[in-house]
């Protein structure tokens, strides 16, 4: 993977909403264990489990959280596991302004999505995992505004700019008008990270 992946676009539909990742669409059957923290000890996103504790989860379906295009999907090994990395176009309601923002999916015990391709609203991208037992499954979920962080999450400031509380956001942006317009997505906007193993 070069230094930093050759800057191109691709002309994407934008998405009418976002659900939750697990539970779909309401994350039905899960709850928020652990949620995003900016300030030590830092979490950069939230940690869902299904309500029968334990690993009752292990193995449940992911869903992304809208239409996007998938911009990551390797095995990253250390304390990740596997890693699928979404990118979203939406309408800002507020401003008629086109925004990105990322969702990353950690933990995953299969993934089921590649890079490059476009995937729907509800579609499964992945299973629940523990990263090979390290951890009682459940789901590590992120949401970014910040399209250059990737898996270098020390790279940005901490702060609102950066990041997204996912729940805030999923309830902030969960109906939106359909746009049959396109937007020029970004791609090839992160950093290598030599942790990982390809598909």
């Amino acid at each position: 993977m070069p230094a930093l992946a050759q800057q191109r676009t691709a002309r994407v539909a934008l998405t009418d909403g976002f659900d939750f990742p697990v539970g779909k669409p309401d994350g039905n059957g899960y709850y928020k264990a652990r949620g995003l923290r900016l300030r030590p000890p830092v979490h950069f996103g939230e940690d869902w489990n299904g309500r029968g504790g334990g690993n009752t989860d292990l193995g449940d379906p992911v869903y992304s959280i809208g239409d996007g295009v998938v911009t990551w999907s390797y095995d990253v090994r250390v304390g990740w596991g596997n890693v699928v990395i979404i990118r979203y176009a939406y309408r800002e309601p507020s401003t008629g302004q086109v925004k990105f923002c990322d969702a990353l999916y950690g933990h995953l015990n299969e993934r089921m999505v590649r890079v490059g391709q476009i995937v729907k609203r509800g579609q499964q991208v992945g299973t629940i995992g523990s990263n090979r037992g390290m951890y009682a499954a459940h789901l590590h979920f992120e949401i970014r505004h910040d399209l250059t962080v990737g898996m270098h999450r020390e790279s940005v400031p901490r702060d609102m700019t950066h990041w997204a509380d996912p729940t805030e956001f999923i309830k902030r942006y969960r109906r939106l008008n359909r746009d049959w317009g396109k937007a020029s997505m970004p791609l090839g906007t992160y950093k290598e990270y030599k942790g990982f193993k390809g598909l």
